[in-house]
């Protein structure tokens, strides 16, 4: 047992740091980039590239690390990660950074799914549960962490781009130097959206909603704040109180969802989201106020994809669960890649602050759809449902059909009369 401590210590210290280095080099590129004068636009094309990246890395990493083995793929992951940094430190061109962005989404998914095979295979099933909450706080607290180590520093010169660079390279150093043996080959990804929609409507267009609303948020809201005149310390108080505030929610939202029908509670998360946006829109407030309303969207928006999840697993089968997981993601992927693209030319058109139009109409879809399907289908029992599971932060797509496998391990077969009841409901 002591042999296998240190082996996840090593990935989890990685992970740490390559989600701090994820969270800093993220907010410095829309920062910077207002600052040199880039549209709207251009700022949300660099979101939709480095989302387009992240969903190819999750479909086609798996054949180049099954090619060239965890360590050295792991390796030239983070190489690559760690030369766009700082490329984009001294490289200050809008269309080059559209371009390097996709790069990096798509190795940011290979050492994803690196660690988080690592990990599924260093752990059994008693502290499988451990691991993955660790695993999920470590993602939140890199993220956060690199997004207020912007307050320190100047994002209009190349030094914060050069810190990146050299917390990446500290990320490389505990797997690369662990001496855990290397898991099995990664399985290639197999995606059933006919099943997912089956099996969930709600699901199956309520994450879709949900990553256009945390795409356009997660990349668009820190050119939002600079634009609304916020300092760059303020932005990224803003930034991470939406993140913090998510994280903080999910679990006492989970717990709720687990009393009653979820799709009453993905209505509600999704009506306080939309109106909250609506209020920035409408008001225009000042920092203080925007920043308590921030905190209210993000501790709403970013819960709706753990909820939407837990909905889809109630009326699934236990041998489909990594399948449907694996369907969310890719709709959640696909989602954060419309959401800049279409909030970049709003905001551009229309003004910073129609951000939040473009929020509140994915949000009042997501709730006018749940109250439809509530009253088409009957929920699941309350003591036959999966209870519900924290999950990382969705503003972005952080997680990869290894860490679906990490969190929902393979399964027994489901009894015959598990079968019939979920049968009995999907009817």
């Amino acid at each position: 047992m002591k042999r296998n401590l240190f082996p996840v210590f090593a990935l989890l210290l990685g992970t740490l740091f390559l989600f701090f280095g994820n969270g800093l080099h993220s907010l410095l590129l829309p920062l910077r980039g207002t600052a040199e004068g880039y549209s709207d636009t251009a700022l949300g094309f660099i979101g939709t590239s480095w989302a387009s990246g992240f969903v190819l890395g999750c479909l086609f990493a798996p054949k180049l690390i099954m090619r060239i083995g965890h360590v050295r793929a792991f390796s030239g992951f983070i190489a690559l990660i760690c030369m766009v940094a700082l490329i984009t430190g001294v490289f200050v061109n809008q269309y080059g950074w559209i371009a390097l962005r996709a790069a990096t989404g798509f190795a940011m998914a290979g050492t994803q799914m690196i660690i988080e095979s690592w990990l599924n295979e260093r752990v059994d099933n008693k502290s499988r549960g451990t691991v993955f909450t660790f695993y999920t706080g470590i993602t939140l607290f890199g993220v956060v962490g690199g997004q207020l180590a912007v307050g320190f520093g100047n994002p209009n010169t190349p030094i914060l781009f050069m810190v990146a660079g050299i917390v990446y390279c500290i990320a490389m150093l505990p797997t690369t130097v662990s001496n855990a043996a290397s898991p099995r080959p990664l399985q290639a990804v197999r995606i059933d959206l006919k099943l997912l929609y089956r099996n969930s409507p709600v699901a199956f267009f309520g994450v879709l909603l949900t990553g256009i609303a945390n795409g356009a948020f997660g990349t668009l809201v820190a050119v939002f704040a600079a634009r609304a005149g916020l300092p760059d310390n303020q932005v990224a108080f803003l930034v991470t109180g939406a993140i913090l505030a998510g994280a903080l929610a999910q679990v006492p939202v989970g717990r709720l969802s687990d009393r009653m029908d979820r799709r009453h509670v993905i209505a509600g998360l999704a009506g306080i989201a939309a109106a909250a946006a609506i209020a920035v829109l409408v008001l225009k407030p000042g920092s203080t106020t925007l920043i308590v309303l921030i905190a209210i969207y993000g501790a709403t928006a970013n819960v709706l994809y753990p909820i939407t999840a837990s909905h889809a697993n109630d009326f699934a089968r236990p041998e489909d669960y990594v399948k449907i997981a694996s369907g969310l993601l890719f709709l959640f992927g696909v989602g954060t890649i419309i959401g800049p693209t279409v909030g970049g030319p709003v905001m551009s058109t229309f003004g910073p602050y129609a951000l939040f139009f473009v929020t509140a109409s994915a949000h009042v879809l997501i709730l006018v759809y749940a109250i439809i399907r509530s009253r088409i289908r009957a929920a699941i029992p309350v003591d036959e449902r999966e209870a519900f599971t924290a999950m990382p932060d969705a503003a972005t797509p952080v997680s990869t059909p290894e860490g679906v496998a990490m969190k929902n391990p393979n399964r027994d077969a489901p009894a015959q009369e598990d079968q019939e009841r979920r049968e009995d409901h999907a009817a």
